[in-house]
């Protein structure tokens, strides 16, 4: 192997440690967010939580319902398991990322 393709091999490597220590989600890093990308990855990670866990509420409640011969409305998949989920992740994910964004700012100055 000769000296030039050594030395490639160790600046590809620093380059990508540098990248993967900012933090990212699904390919973004979220230390270079403005405000509105902040708030728009904040909502898309809370309405995910808010699908998700909605999802789980009405799987667990039609086993409910048809192993126990049980009348529980599915509504309540999304108002007791959806929606308090989907605010508390909304609520964790802009706090995270609005920290984020506040450090960095301070940081340049």
């Amino acid at each position: 192997m000769t000296q030039a393709s050594q030395n490639g091999g160790q600046v590809a490597s620093q380059k990508t440690g540098q990248a993967t220590g900012q933090g990212r989600l699904l390919g973004v890093p979220l230390g270079d967010l403005g405000w509105f990308a902040t708030l728009l990855m904040g909502a898309a990670t809370g309405f995910m939580a808010f699908f998700a866990a909605t999802f789980v509420g009405i799987i667990s409640i039609l086993f409910y319902n048809s192993s126990g011969h049980h009348a529980v409305d599915y509504a309540v998949s999304y108002r007791d398991v959806g929606l308090p989920v989907g605010i508390v992740v909304l609520a964790a994910a802009w706090g995270y990322l609005g920290t984020l964004r506040v450090r960095r700012m301070l940081r340049r100055g």
